[in-house]
């Protein structure tokens, strides 16, 4: 099932780069994504409200509390540096670079959550870097 949703997840990110090169034309890029994230906060608290999960706030971990919000403050930086980068470049260029966070994640998972880092990750990170180096040149 996991494979569905990530599936999902790179066919909504592929929109939201197409979407978004579109209605930031003429738009300051902070108050682009300041609209952006009013309404993924609006979808997100609806999905917790839809599904009857608000019960399950008092059970969260100071642990899962801050790291929670280390992840939300790197996901604004993330969403302001791509929307500035998609704002005053090409789309078919920025979004490249972006997906080299997937290399990046991998390095990282490896050195902080200890994840396997087998042959095939590493085959796969130089040719998603190589891959990212043809695009934007």
């Amino acid at each position: 099932m996991w494979f569905w949703f990530a599936l999902g997840s790179a066919v909504f990110a592929a929109l939201t780069s197409i979407l978004a090169k579109i209605g930031i034309e003429g738009v300051n890029s902070n108050l682009a994504t300041a609209i952006r994230t009013v309404v993924v906060v609006v979808m997100a608290w609806g999905m917790v409200f839809l599904t009857n999960a608000q019960s399950g706030i008092k059970s969260i971990s100071q642990k899962s509390w801050i790291f929670l919000i280390l992840s939300g403050l790197a996901t604004g930086a993330s969403w302001l540096c791509y929307y500035k980068a998609l704002q005053i470049g090409e789309a078919s260029k920025v979004v490249p670079i972006d997906k080299l966070s997937v290399v990046i994640t991998l390095a990282l998972a490896f050195i902080f959550l200890h994840e396997e880092f087998s042959t095939k990750s590493l085959i796969g990170c130089i040719l998603i870097g190589a891959g990212t180096l043809v695009m934007v040149l």
